[in-house]
């Protein structure tokens, strides 16, 4: 557990955005000797490893097995929460240079505020007719956005009422002159003319163990769930097609090109299968997809925020997430459940409070394109969506665990029957 949490905590200060999340899966995947794959090339698949990137922000890997009848699907999503940098972004104004940027998915506004920050992403770069797309982090602190003092606003601990237009503009100069251009070229290798980019801001704090218990850190939401199942697809003995999907675009609603409610992942089983010549029909009727994401723990402080009888603390173990929303449903929940039983990792059934709405899961994207079983999980957490996140220190390790076991299981199902051997 010691071990797989220190590696968690590289993985989170690495995957600083969508861009060099999937970076660093594709060299992990290298390393352990998968093929890399392109859409736009006809594929042979002789040997047993592979992996697919879509627009450097989406990632599917897999393992070939000959005797397979079935695709056994863990897939998380790798965007977190965060600041998406405006075009034309630097303006001067009060004395300070500014970033206009914008919020990316649902952050927790006063969550990102006084915090050191950097700048990751993907930029294009022009030299003469050619341009060139690089994954690029500056990996140092060049933003920060500041609050107002308490003794300048007297609300400021009873109505933090912030505005994202005015109020979380970050600053990263007193100088007009320092550009964005300017901040890639003195931290990167790149000199040639900046032309245009996917950039993010990020929280650059390190993690931390709080009395091996707790886990704190940025991106929490999702990268626990992402690394605990590349952790499990990589040491998975499984017999069947055992396949890892990282998508991006979960937390602004997966409707991109590359997101789960895009057809990266059935395009991906079907071109499978017709090179394996296998009958794509018959092999999703036996399959199933884990959708692994964090949801909220019962809070320390606010008891009133949580279900009745379906909210756990941190260190719960494995979320079995039954929302009227989710896509798990009887069949589904009784496999994984066995799973868990049989390795004996502590699980809960979760759902949230009737008044309050939940959001939909990569399994709703993906069954739009993809008719198979599905079940919803996760890990509990507190401060969701803030720039800095807790997690059960324990919590990560049973979710690796899981999916290792899921993968590696041999089962069967026949008529809603489910069997073990």
């Amino acid at each position: 557990m010691n071990n797989f949490n220190r590696e968690l905590l590289d993985f989170l200060k690495t995957g600083t955005c969508i861009f060099t999340c999937i970076n660093e899966i594709k060299k992990i995947l290298l390393n352990n000797d998968y093929i890399e794959l392109k859409e736009n090339e006809k594929w042979s698949l002789d040997n047993k490893k592979y992996f697919v990137i879509r627009n450097d922000a989406s990632l599917i890997a897999f393992h070939l097995n000959k005797k397979a009848d079935k695709f056994k699907i863990v897939c998380t999503h790798g965007d977190t929460p965060s600041f998406s940098i405006k075009p034309n972004p630097e303006y001067y104004e009060n004395g300070y240079q500014k970033l206009n940027t914008a919020p990316y998915g649902g952050i927790l506004n006063y969550g990102f505020m006084d915090r050191p920050m950097s700048i990751a992403g993907r930029i294009i770069t022009k030299n003469k007719n050619t341009y060139q797309s690089h994954i690029i982090d500056l990996k140092k602190p060049v933003a920060i956005i500041p609050s107002i003092a308490i003794h300048q606003n007297d609300e400021a601990n009873s109505n933090l009422d912030l505005n994202t237009e005015v109020d979380l503009m970050p600053i990263i100069s007193l100088n007009k002159k320092n550009t964005i251009e300017n901040l890639i070229q003195n931290n990167t290798n790149i000199k040639d003319k900046l032309f245009e980019y996917d950039l993010f801001l990020y929280n650059i704090e390190e993690p931390a163990i709080i009395n091996d218990e707790f886990l704190a850190s940025p991106r929490i939401d999702n990268l626990s769930c992402t690394y605990a199942g590349l952790k499990a697809f990589l040491k998975s003995q499984g017999s069947d097609i055992d396949i890892l999907v990282v998508f991006n675009s979960e937390e602004i609603g997966s409707n991109t090109l590359e997101g789960a409610d895009s057809n990266f992942l059935i395009d991906t089983l079907k071109t499978i299968c017709a090179i394996k010549k296998l009958d794509l029909k018959t092999i999703l009727n036996k399959s199933i997809i884990i959708n692994a994401d964090n949801t909220h723990a019962r809070h320390p402080n606010h008891d009133e925020l949580s279900d009745h009888t379906n909210t756990p603390p941190l260190n719960g173990g494995i979320m079995v997430m039954k929302e009227i929303s989710s896509s798990t449903n009887s069949i589904s929940s009784t496999l994984l459940k066995h799973i868990l039983e049989r390795k004996k990792i502590k699980y809960s059934d979760y759902t949230s409070r009737n008044d309050y709405t939940t959001g939909s899961t990569l399994a709703n994207a993906n069954l739009k394109h993809v008719s198979i079983y599905t079940i919803d999980i996760g890990l509990v957490m507190l401060a969701m969506h803030s720039s800095y996140e807790i997690i059960g220190y324990k919590d990560t390790y049973l979710l690796y665990q899981t999916m290792r076991m899921f993968y590696e299981i041999k089962y069967t199902i026949n008529n809603n029957n489910i069997n073990f051997e």
